[in-house]
């Protein structure tokens, strides 16, 4: 490959020792923050390129003070009339954070030894970045293509992930609200489903913001040689819970501030039930052995039996109201795995309107599921023909993770969560974690997520719990993080070779999460369509039926 011209000259090492700093000359501010350089060295008998992340720009010479005393006087105008011909603002100190020369099996190596003093630096070329920043091209098996380096033009070096990193390592994209991390989700998931992966899907949507990724059917970006992805929208009325696919610890957990006695009872009365119906089991099956008290003796009058043990009645009051009250909670129906995880398919599971209790619970329940299904199938327990029987790695998608693994509190997910992002990759059970509070994400769950996705963060808790947690990002990328504008992210980890500035490509689906344009509706409200619709409708006969709002609508 031929050398570039020089863009500067090295002057010596920097604060640490796998830092540099050269002088250059940059008219054309060509010298970015993140920008890519190299320099050229013998290791090991071979010449070899050695290249590095520009950290820091700081001016050698600016213009004196009292050039600067009038604003209305420009200081290249005062420089003139004095004899000033010199060009301060051209010239630069530049820090270098080194990265090594790349090897395609080890990666980049550290020669740790900083450039010589007047060692000329070059800014690498787009085809020397695309083949060492990414281990794979767009179009590749589990290649993931998310947008492009932010410090060349758009789309001159592409940047993609490797699907094999998060998908046995798991994924985080964390960033403030509004900096595009739903958008950037999109992205991945459109990747995932392209011919060329055909991954099986499962996103956990709390506030149904991805169901726009039903346009992936029938467009032609997405199929190929009779493949086409299916997606499939699970919306909360066709969401099922097997009573007795319920642990212990999830009846507790929807069950609480129970007394001492009343977590006694309920123990005493699980256990019995699953030793007489194994995994069968129902909620009058479960009220039975309650009423039994903790004798386990069958009640032949269970009136009689609350008269004399209110506990027993209150529990069972407190039982109907949260398996008797909700639609989720079934004693024969189930979500099937294999329904809900096959290649080639996503399935987004709708939860905007189910209680934040019951969103755990069916989210704890089906990870538990999958988990359990896929050690099942590995080992060779389960049937091919079982709804549990899961024969291919799926990727979980979390929407508002930090709902489900919150900072400093024990909820239901928590567990299943850690033991997933632990122990999942040996069977073939990834997750992807996407918040917008980082600060309030349990620090060991976002710390074994080894594909870090980071957008604009602002708050310094958020900014703190992200240093903590995230080990492969440098110090002068975190620097960063408030600056960065929407659809800007700081990638790094097991899915990259090191860590990178992306401009996020346009999605292909539409982007489900747009904020609503207030201002625009409060004038359709004054709209003449919107008032002849209005005076038709108070026109109608009272026992006419209501029309129903169209989605479409501006002034509903």
């Amino acid at each position: 490959m031929p050398n570039s011209s020089p863009i500067g000259t090295t002057k010596g090492p920097g604060e640490t020792p796998h830092e540099y700093t050269f002088v250059a000359a940059d008219p054309e501010q060509r010298v970015r923050y993140g920008e890519f350089v190299y320099y050229e060295a013998g290791v090991d008998n071979e010449q070899r390129q050695i290249l590095g992340r520009v950290s820091k720009r700081v001016p050698l010479r600016l213009y004196p003070d009292t050039f600067l005393s009038d604003p209305a006087v420009p200081p290249a105008v005062v420089a003139d009339l004095l004899g000033y011909d010199d060009e301060p603002h051209e010239l630069f100190d530049i820090t270098v954070t080194i990265l090594g020369y790349f090897d395609p099996v080890m990666g980049f190596i550290n020669p740790r030894v900083p450039p010589p003093s007047g060692t000329p630096i070059h800014i690498a070329s787009d085809a020397q970045l695309g083949g060492v920043l990414c281990r794979l091209a767009p179009g590749d098996t589990g290649a993931v293509h998310i947008g492009s380096l932010l410090s060349r033009q758009r789309d001159a070096v592409p940047i993609v992930l490797d699907a094999r990193g998060f998908t046995s390592t798991h994924m985080a994209i964390i960033a403030s609200t509004g900096s595009g991390k739903s958008y950037l989700a999109g992205v991945v998931l459109e990747e995932l489903m392209r011919p060329h992966n055909r991954a099986a899907v499962l996103v956990i949507d709390p506030h149904a913001e991805y169901h726009t990724l039903t346009d992936m059917q029938g467009n032609r970006a997405f199929a190929s040689g009779g493949y086409a992805p299916a997606v499939r929208i699970v919306r909360p009325g066709d969401i099922h819970v097997r009573v007795s696919s319920l642990e212990l610890a999830d009846l507790r957990y929807l069950l609480p501030n129970l007394s001492e006695r009343m977590h006694y009872l309920l123990g005493q009365a699980f256990n019995r039930t699953r030793r007489k119906y194994g995994d069968k089991w129902t909620r009058a099956n479960l009220r039975v052995e309650i009423q039994a008290g903790l004798k386990g003796e069958p009640v032949t009058d269970p009136e009689a039996e609350d008269d004399q043990d209110p506990t027993i009645g209150a529990l069972i009051w407190r039982l109907n109201q949260v398996l008797e009250g909700s639609s989720i909670f079934d004693d024969y129906r189930n979500l099937a795995l294999n329904s809900l995880l096959r290649p080639g398919q996503c399935t987004v599971l709708q939860l905007d309107e189910v209680p934040d209790r019951e969103q755990q619970i069916v989210v704890a329940t089906l990870l538990r599921r999958l988990n359990q299904a896929r050690i099942d199938t590995v080992r060779g327990r389960t049937a091919a023909d079982a709804d549990d029987y899961v024969p291919y790695p799926a990727f979980v998608l979390i929407e508002e993770a930090h709902n489900f693994a919150p900072a400093n509190a024990d909820i239901i997910t928590t567990g299943i969560l850690k033991q997933i992002l632990s122990e999942g990759r040996k069977f073939g059970v990834a997750v992807g974690l996407i918040s917008q509070r980082p600060g309030k994400l349990d620090s060991d769950v976002l710390s074994q997520c080894m594909t870090q996705c980071i957008m604009r963060i602002v708050n310094p808790i958020d900014q703190a719990r992200v240093a903590e947690s995230v080990e492969s990002v440098g110090r002068d990328l975190l620097a960063e993080l408030p600056a960065l504008s929407k659809g800007q992210v700081i990638v790094a980890g097991a899915s990259v070779n090191t860590p990178v500035l992306v401009q996020v490509r346009q999605r292909i689906t539409r982007h489900g999460a747009d904020d609503p344009d207030a201002p625009a509706q409060w004038q359709n409200y004054f709209s003449e369509d919107a008032l002849f619709q209005r005076e038709r409708d108070n026109a109608r006969p009272p026992d006419a039926k209501p029309r129903t709002a169209d989605p479409g609508d501006r002034y509903f």
